[in-house]
């Protein structure tokens, strides 16, 4: 590779490298904006601000779509809108930490699922892999000493199982197969708002977004604003440029780093003291994920490994394009095989 050719390949990794800075640090933010009682509330007005942003950009795509691909794009939004609120409800109630690599073992589970449906032998390094990852969440979640782990520990491992379930389901749904990314984001974001919109109506269900709204300070509007414009529409418009300039295998390597960077941002903004066995147990998720994006498919190239969907629902991320598959689509996602989608909570 010459020195321009090098040089016009960092200028493309770098995005996408920050992409995944970001969503790593979605955790500390949604935190930074959210409590048990405005949970609906910040998903409301999180999502207020991006979706007409993509209804004018992608207008003409939006008219495109057929009847079958509209019913598709909003059954896999209901889903998403699961996922947005168990990662959202978990993240109120786990360390930033814990909330990002936790969600990373969608890696694991999505691979999983996969064989189970396909009646497929996975290779024994992913098994091994497996099981280096689930003994180090176990640490992670008893850093402090050994007890029940949190309530928002086994939210986020719901959400990371959400998570799979909306990886296979966008690939495997005929009706969303071919469509345009998008155009399949803004219906499932569409979906997912109008679902917290009526739980935010139903009594007893935390503040309303304008209440929330009102009460919010300079802070509070900074942080769902990088939320929204950052974790959201800055994310999803990179890897769309980016999987032009490269392969979508690189750009999945790239953002399958937001684990690190969930452990960073916990560990060095956030305050996050996970204790020497918790320290140990991110050691191994990280290095469990990492070799079970590899050991899922041996044969592909390194590269290859991508993590599950981005809507990183859309790490609640989280928002629509189909990821990796081994297995992955997108968070609000759909389309490049292997691109994960844009979409934090």
């Amino acid at each position: 590779m010459t020195v321009t050719a090098a040089r016009r390949a960092w200028l493309t990794d770098l995005p996408v490298l920050l992409v995944a800075v970001v969503w790593g640090s979605s955790y500390l933010a949604a935190k930074g904006v959210t409590t048990s009682q405005t949970v609906l509330a910040v998903l409301v007005l999180r999502f207020a601000v991006v979706l007409p942003v993509l209804v004018v950009t992608g207008w003409r795509r939006l008219r495109a779509l057929s009847g079958a691909q509209i019913r598709g794009a909003g059954v896999l939004g209901l889903i998403l809108a699961a996922i947005f609120l168990l990662e959202t409800y978990g993240v109120v109630h786990t360390s930033a930490t814990n909330a990002g690599l936790i969600i990373s073992l969608t890696m694991i589970f999505t691979p999983i699922a996969e064989s189970r449906m396909c009646g497929t032998r996975l290779p024994r390094s992913f098994v091994a892999a497996a099981g280096l990852s689930v003994l180090g969440v176990v640490l992670l979640t008893q850093g402090a000493g050994f007890s029940e782990p949190s309530v928002g520990d086994l939210l986020m491992l719901g959400a990371a199982v959400a998570r799979t379930v909306h990886v296979l389901a966008m690939s495997r749904m005929r009706s969303v197969r071919g469509a345009d990314a998008m155009s399949l984001t803004t219906v499932q974001l569409g979906s997912s708002v109008v679902v917290f919109a009526l739980l935010c109506a139903a009594p007893g269900t935390g503040a309303t977004p304008w209440a929330a709204a009102a009460d919010f300070g300079a802070g509070d509007w900074a942080w769902l604003l990088y939320l929204s414009a950052f974790c959201t529409l800055f994310a999803f418009f990179v890897q769309m440029w980016a999987v032009r300039r490269t392969s979508p295998s690189r750009v999945s390597l790239l953002l399958g780093t937001e684990p690190v960077w969930a452990a960073v941002v916990g560990i060095a903004l956030a305050g996050d003291r996970p204790g020497w066995p918790g320290l140990f147990g991110v050691v191994l998720i990280l290095a469990g994920t990492a070799w079970g994006r590899t050991a899922a498919d041996p044969e592909a190239e390194p590269t290859a490994a991508a993590e599950p969907s981005a809507v990183r629902p859309p790490r609640s991320s989280d928002t629509g394009a189909p990821r990796p598959s081994a297995v992955e689509p997108a968070g609000p996602d759909g389309t490049h095989p292997g691109l994960e989608s844009a979409g934090r909570p």
